[in-house]
């Protein structure tokens, strides 16, 4: 009770003090996801999230990998493959009770004209003048976990952000996030606070005069060096696993996102606190084959004559895992929570020091 009573009053200490400086989707390719077992349930995972994905969704998750080191992997692409979006990772066991881990994500835009200085000083077309730079999203996760008790356990992350534009603007962040878990009866019950202390980002722009030329002809605001604050967000998260029979298995889990940065278009709106649930499922048979659905991104839509319907985004995917090497493919549109769109997405994962079996 202690942890959940902590993150309640940072949120609301973080809520109030920033809410007026604070862009609602900051850092939001933060919020995408990792993995294809997780995109295909509808981000659903929190609580039930047991391998080296677990750094992204819930650190306490690391200590439920049963090896010693895994690594991680995944790439997909957007816009016809103008944007590109990777993840790569891995944990190892340190003891019985504990476990680290480290996850990078990237997501960037390659290879974009820069055409402010198309025009040369006797105002001629210069095509040779072009030059072209990236957009990219970078984080670095440590992840660290800890089990106090059997059935309870905590973990967190250390998160170094770095985003930069060409060589216009870069910035540098740091964040933390806190994770607790428990388990009773078969279920799992867990909690994450993300950026509970909120996510800083420090921007620097570096700006030539041909730049804030172009910019002020164009009547563009001139960037100023500043600071950006990614509010908090607590995911709560429940899951269930059920054995069928001796072949098949079943997990459900039901997650909700509980943002603090205002009015959201989600399931339930509020201010400054909104909550997008989420539903996942999966069906397994003798942990090889797996088949996974999700519904998400749950949004309030008024059309033209003020009439509030409901709209919902299914997910769904597939996993195959054999001799310590897991291949997972999921079928999802993130776009419309995020800066992506619709793709498939593959990711894999290597047990790369499985444990042995009795009599090897």
């Amino acid at each position: 009770m202690k942890f959940f009573q902590i993150v309640i009053f940072i949120l609301l200490t973080n809520t109030v003090l920033s809410q007026t400086n604070a862009p609602k989707f900051s850092n939001e390719f933060l919020n995408i996801g990792v993995g294809a077992r997780a995109l295909g349930m509808g981000n659903a995972v929190v609580a039930s999230s047991d391998d080296v994905t677990a750094g992204y969704w819930n650190p306490t998750g690391l200590l439920n990998t049963n090896t010693d080191l895994q690594l991680g992997l995944m790439h997909s692409e957007y816009f016809a493959g103008i944007a590109k979006y990777d993840f790569g990772g891995i944990t190892k066991t340190i003891d019985t009770a504990s476990a680290f881990g480290f996850s990078f994500l990237r997501f960037g835009v390659d290879n974009i004209p820069n055409t402010t200085e198309l025009i040369d000083a006797q105002g001629n077309l210069d095509y040779d003048r072009i030059t072209f730079f990236s957009a990219t999203d970078m984080a670095f996760i440590f992840s660290y976990a800890r089990r106090l008790k059997p059935n309870l356990s905590v973990g967190g992350n250390v998160k170094v952000i770095h985003r930069k534009v060409g060589e216009f603007a870069n910035s540098w962040g740091f964040g933390i996030d806190g994770s607790i878990e428990y388990t009773k009866k078969g279920y799992r019950l867990a909690a994450i606070a993300r950026d509970v202390t909120s996510t800083f980002n420090a921007w620097n722009y570096t700006l030539s005069d041909e730049v804030v030329e172009a910019f002020t002809l164009t009547d563009n605001e001139i960037p100023e060096n500043g600071l950006e604050l990614t509010l908090p967000r607590i995911v709560f998260a429940a899951s269930k696993k059920w054995d069928i029979n001796q072949n098949f298995t079943f997990l459900s889990e039901l997650d909700a996102a509980v943002t603090t940065d205002g009015r959201r278009n989600v399931l339930v709106v509020g201010d400054p606190f909104s909550i997008d649930p989420s539903l996942g499922l999966e069906l397994g048979f003798k942990d090889i084959v797996y088949v996974r659905t999700g519904l998400s991104n749950t949004q309030r839509v008024t059309d033209i004559n003020d009439k509030v319907s409901y709209s919902i985004q299914p997910n769904i995917g597939i996993g195959l895992k054999f001799k310590g090497i897991a291949l997972d493919y999921a079928l999802t549109d993130i776009g419309d929570a995020s800066v992506a769109l619709f793709s498939n997405v593959f990711s894999l994962r290597f047990n790369l020091n499985p444990p042995k079996r009795e009599g090897e």
